[in-house]
C-alpha cells in the first residue's frame, strides 16, 4: 500500500518525506524531475512492542507504509505524463499544507491552508473530469457499433461521475457500489483516492496543544470529516530535530513540548487508518511481527498474508486479542484459562488479534 505525499511548493513536503522514511535522496539522480522518490516508514505500534517485551524475540518486525514524494502539484504538473503516472499508482494521498511562518521560505499571498486544500482538490477534480470526458467519447462510439450491458453500465457510471465532479466534489465522496468500484479501478482517478490533510505548523512552547487544535484553528474540520478524508498536524522543524535523536533523548524532548508522541507517529497511524488496513500479530521466541491486511479480512485470507501455503492449507486459527494475551502472560496460560479461541476460515480478523494458524501443509 502506497501513499503519495503531495503539496504546493515550499510547504515542507520533501523534508517530511525524508524524515518519515529516513531516505537519503541527496545522492540520487533522476532523468526526469517529475519522477517520484520512494521510501518506507515503520508503523509505530505499542501493542507489538509490549508483546515483544514479554516474548523477547530474536527479531521484531513492525508493519510498514510506503510513501512516494512526488513533485510540487499544480494544473501544469497534472498535464505531464510522468507526474500523473507517479500520482495514479498510489493508494492514498497525504496533502501537506503550509501553516508556518518563515520569511526565509517564499510564499505567495497569505498563509491559508483551507484555500490551498480546496485549490489542489479542484485541480484533481479537473484532471479526472478531462479523463472521464475522453473515455465517454470512446464509449459513445463503441455503443454505436454494438450495445452491450457492460458498456451501458460503464457509460451510466461515467455520466454520474461527471455530474459529481461538475458539482466540484471529489470522487472519493461519491457513493459507489462494489461492482462500480471495480469498473473505475483501472482509471485510477486522483480525486477518488482517500486523502489526509497534513498541517505543517509553527514551532511553539505549547506545541502539544497547538497540534491538537490545529485542524480546528485552520478551519479544516469540515473537509476532514468528509468521506475518505482525515486531517492531522505536525511541526516539520521539531520533527527534523527529533529524527537525529536517540529514543530516550527524543522522549525527553517531546515531553518538553507537552507531547507523548511525535507528529510523525500520529501521521503514520492516520495514514494506516486511511488506507483501510489493520494489523494482526504473530508472536514467538524467533519473531514478533505485525501483518497488514484490509479491514474486514477473513482468517483464511489473513493467513495468506503470512504465506500463500497457509491460506491454501488453512484449517483453523488460534486467536486472542493482544491485551488478553499480555495479561495471561503466555499462550499456555491463555489456553488454560479458556480465552484462546479456535476460529474457522470465515472469522473476521480484528485489529490487534494474535493469530496462530493451523494448517495441513
Amino acid at each position: 500500500m502506497k501513499t503519495g505525499i503531495i503539496g504546493l511548493p515550499q510547504v515542507g513536503k520533501t523534508s517530511l518525506f525524508k524524515i518519515l522514511t529516513k531516505a537519503d535522496i541527496s545522492s540520487r539522480t533522476y532523468s526526469n524531475p517529475r519522477e517520484a522518490h520512494l521510501g518506507v516508514a515503520k508503523v509505530p505500534d505499542d501493542r507489538l512492542d509490549r508483546l515483544a517485551v514479554q516474548y523477547n524475540p530474536k527479531k521484531l518486525t513492525h508493519a510498514a507504509v510506503e510513501y512516494a514524494d512526488v513533485a510540487a502539484i499544480g494544473q501544469e504538473a497534472l498535464k505531464e505524463t510522468a507526474f500523473l503516472t507517479a500520482l495514479r499508482t498510489v493508494d492514498a494521498l497525504a496533502h501537506v499544507l503550509r501553516a508556518f511562518d518563515d520569511p526565509s521560505i517564499p510564499h505567495v499571498g497569505e498563509i491559508n491552508p483551507l484555500r490551498d486544500a480546496k485549490s489542489v482538490d479542484f485541480d484533481l477534480i479537473v484532471s479526472d473530469l478531462g479523463q472521464i470526458e475522453k473515455r465517454m467519447e470512446r464509449v459513445e462510439k463503441d455503443l454505436k457499433k454494438m450495445k452491450t450491458t457492460e458498456l451501458e453500465r460503464e457509460y451510466e457510471l461515467l455520466q454520474r461521475a461527471k455530474a459529481h465532479l461538475e458539482s466540484e466534489l471529489p470522487l472519493r465522496e461519491m457513493e459507489i457500489s462494489a461492482d462500480d468500484e471495480k469498473r473505475t479501478r483501472g482509471f485510477m482517478f486522483l480525486s477518488q483516492k482517500p486523502i489526509l490533510y497534513v498541517l505543517n505548523v509553527n514551532e511553539s512552547t505549547n506545541l502539544g496543544a497547538d497540534l491538537e487544535q490545529a485542524v480546528a484553528k485552520y478551519n479544516l474540520t469540515e473537509i476532514a470529516s468528509r468521506k475518505n478524508a482525515g486531517a492531522t498536524a505536525i511541526c516539520g522543524k521539531v520533527e527534523a530535530e527529533l529524527a537525529d535523536m536517540e529514543d530516550a533523548e527524543a522522549q525527553e524532548f517531546l515531553g518538553s513540548y507537552g507531547l507523548n508522541d511525535s507528529g510523525l507517529t500520529r501521521l503514520i497511524r492516520k495514514t494506516y487508518e486511511l488506507l483501510g488496513v489493520i494489523s494482526f500479530f504473530t508472536i514467538g521466541e524467533d519473531e514478533c511481527r505485525a501483518w497488514t491486511v484490509p479491514r474486514g479480512s477473513r482468517a483464511q485470507a489473513a493467513a495468506g498474508a503470512i504465506h500463500s501455503d497457509l491460506e491454501k492449507h488453512f484449517i483453523r486459527a488460534e486467536t486472542i486479542p493482544w491485551e488478553k494475551l499480555l495479561a495471561a502472560g503466555s499462550e499456555a496460560n491463555a489456553r488454560a484459562q479458556g480465552i484462546l479461541r479456535l476460529e474457522g476460515k470465515d472469522y473476521i480478523v480484528q485489529d490487534g488479534d494474535v493469530l496462530h494458524v493451523r494448517h495441513s501443509g
